[in-house]
C-alpha cells in the first residue's frame, strides 16, 4: 500500500499552517519513495515547521529609567504619562533588552511608539526607532573674533531651508568616496542623485543654523541642526519595508514603528552599513555648509566637533542603542567622538556644550534639547487672540531671529518648548552630563511657515475663491 503524508497528519502533529505545508509534505513523500517508513518520513515533515514566532512580552517584564520630573507643572505631567505609558508599551518588543527616558522627553506618535528623548536597548535593529530623520545632529565650528552678524548673514546666504532639494544649477558635488560608498550598499545605490540634489539643504521643522557667542571666550560659533534629508529618508523608507516582512516571520503582535533587522542576516548587515554611509553624508552635508560660510567670511576655523541625537549606536556589550532625540553621552561613541557634545534648548537660549557621565540611569545618554510639551498644533490654538507677528516681536526681542522662508512659525518660538531651565536642572539632577560651556545666542535662522506659500495651498485657495464667484 502506497501510504502518503497529507496535511491532517502534519496538523496532528502540531503543525501550524502557512506556506511551508505543502514543501514539507512534498519532502515527506518523496523520502517515503525513496523507501523511509511513513513516521520516519512525518517526523522529517515536521522537523521543516518554522520556529514558534516570538510574542509580545508582558507588560512591566523589562523595566525602564525615568530621568524626568514632571513637578506641578499639569501639562508636564500629562506629557510625562504619555511617555511612560507609551514607554511601558515599547518595552514588549522582543529583543529589548533596557530603556531610559530623558528629561526634553515628549510623545512621538501612536501609544506603543519611541518617544522623542527615548532611548532603547535591542539585540536588534529597529528603523522606527529612528524614524525617516537618520542622523539629525548638531555640529559646531568656532570661528575665532568674527562680527556674529556678519557669520550670520555668511550662513543665510549659503544654506538652504524648506522642502527639497537645490535645484539644478545650484547644486553641489560630494566627494568620489562618498559617490562610490552609495553606489556599492544595495539600500543607497539608486539614490545617489538624492546625496547631490539634498547637499547643502538643511530642510525644516526644527533644525537650524544659529549664531552666538563662547560664554568662556567670547568666540564666535555656528552651529548647524539637521539630518540626513531626502537619503535618510529613502533609506527609512527601505528599511522599514524589509524590517516589516523579517518581523512579521518571526514574531506576532508587533507594532508596526517597532519592527526591526536581524543584524546577523543580509540585509540588517546591508542596512547598518547603509546608516553608517548615511551618518557620513549628514557630517560632510554640517561641515559643507560650515566652509562655505568660513569661505566668505574670510576667516578660520579653530575648533569644531558634532554629536548625532536621532541614531543607532552599537556598543561593547552587542546591544543597539536606538537613541530617539538622545544625545550620546558615553566614551567612544562613535569612531570620530570627542569628549564635548552639543545640548540645544531654543532659539533665545545657550547651546549646551556637554562632556558626558555615562550614567547607568540614563544608559550612558543626555538630551538631545529642550522639547515640547504639546504638539505644534496644539501650541498654535494656545496663542489665539494674537498676530503671528506679535508673539515674534515679544520672543525674540533680544535675538536676531530669520526665517528663511519669510514666514514666521510660531511652533518654532521659544514658548513652544519645555522651560529650558527645568530640563538643564534635570540634567543636572539625574547626572546624565555635564555643562562645561554654553555657546550664547546671538541669532538664528530656520525654515518658516514654507506651507503658507506652498503652490498646493494657493492653487487650493484659488478653487474655493472660484467657487465662492460662481455661487
Amino acid at each position: 500500500m502506497n501510504v502518503k503524508i497529507t496535511g491532517k497528519d502534519l496538523m496532528r502533529h502540531g503543525a501550524v499552517e502557512g506556506p511551508w505545508i505543502p514543501k514539507a509534505i512534498e519532502h515527506g513523500n518523496a523520502l517515503i519513495a525513496n523507501g523511509m517508513s511513513f513516521d520516519d518520513a512525518l517526523a522529517a515533515a515536521v522537523a521543516l515547521a518554522p520556529a514558534p514566532r516570538m510574542p509580545l512580552r508582558d507588560t512591566g517584564e523589562h523595566e525602564f529609567f525615568m530621568n524626568i520630573d514632571a513637578g506641578d507643572n499639569e501639562l508636564e505631567q500629562q506629557n510625562v504619562q504619555k511617555v511612560r505609558d507609551t514607554m511601558r508599551e515599547v518595552m514588549r518588543t522582543p529583543g529589548i533588552k533596557q530603556g531610559a527616558v530623558m528629561p526634553d522627553a515628549c510623545p512621538a506618535g501612536p501609544i506603543g511608539t519611541i518617544p522623542v528623548g527615548g532611548v532603547v536597548a535591542s539585540e536588534y535593529i529597529h528603523p522606527g526607532m529612528h524614524s525617516a530623520d537618520i542622523c539629525c545632529s548638531v555640529a559646531i565650528s568656532v570661528l575665532g573674533d568674527i562680527e556674529p552678524k556678519k557669520a550670520l548673514d555668511a550662513v543665510e546666504s549659503v544654506t538652504h531651508f524648506g522642502p527639497g532639494g537645490r535645484a539644478r544649477g545650484q547644486q553641489w558635488s560630494i566627494s568620489k568616496n562618498m559617490a562610490d560608498a552609495f553606489g556599492a550598499n544595495p539600500y543607497l545605490k539608486t539614490i545617489r542623485s538624492l546625496a547631490v540634489e539634498h547637499m547643502g539643504t538643511q530642510g525644516d521643522g526644527n533644525h537650524f543654523a544659529f549664531v552666538g557667542t563662547l560664554k568662556s571666550t567670547g568666540q564666535t560659533a555656528l552651529v548647524t541642526h539637521h539630518g540626513s534629508r531626502a537619503p535618510g529618508a529613502r533609506l527609512f523608507k527601505a528599511g522599514m519595508s524589509d524590517a516589516i516582512k523579517h518581523t512579521n516571520r518571526v514574531a506576532e503582535g508587533v507594532k508596526k514603528q517597532n519592527v526591526w533587522l536581524d543584524p546577523d542576516t543580509r540585509e540588517g548587515e546591508d542596512y547598518w552599513n547603509a546608516l553608517q554611509i548615511i551618518r557620513q553624508w549628514t557630517k560632510e552635508n554640517h561641515y559643507n555648509i560650515h566652509d562655505k560660510s568660513v569661505e566668505l567670511l574670510n576667516a578660520k576655523v579653530i575648533d569644531r566637533f558634532w554629536n548625532e541625537h536621532n541614531f543607532v549606536f552599537r556598543k561593547s556589550d552587542g546591544l543597539f542603542y536606538h537613541a530617539k532625540g538622545a544625545t550620546p553621552a558615553f566614551d567612544g561613541w562613535a569612531h570620530d567622538a570627542t569628549e564635548l557634545t552639543l545640548i540645544p534648548l531654543n532659539m533665545a537660549q545657550p547651546i549646551l556644550i556637554a562632556k558626558g557621565l555615562n550614567s547607568n540611569n540614563g544608559l550612558g545618554f543626555s538630551p538631545h534639547g529642550a522639547g515640547r510639551n504639546s504638539s505644534r498644533t496644539a501650541h498654535k490654538k494656545s496663542l489665539q487672540g494674537m498676530s503671528d507677528r506679535d508673539v515674534f516681536d515679544s520672543e525674540t526681542k533680544d535675538i536676531d531671529a530669520r526665517f528663511f522662508m519669510k514666514n514666521i512659525d510660531v511652533s518654532e518660538l521659544p514658548s513652544a518648548y519645555k522651560d529650558a531651565d527645568t530640563v538643564r536642572s534635570q540634567i543636572d539632577e539625574y547626572k546624565l552630563a555635564s555643562i562645561v560651556d554654553e555657546v550664547i545666542p546671538y541669532g538664528s535662522i530656520m525654515a518658516g511657515d514654507w506651507e503658507r506659500d506652498a503652490p498646493w495651498k494657493k492653487r487650493r485657495e484659488a478653487r474655493r475663491k472660484n467657487r465662492d464667484a460662481n455661487k
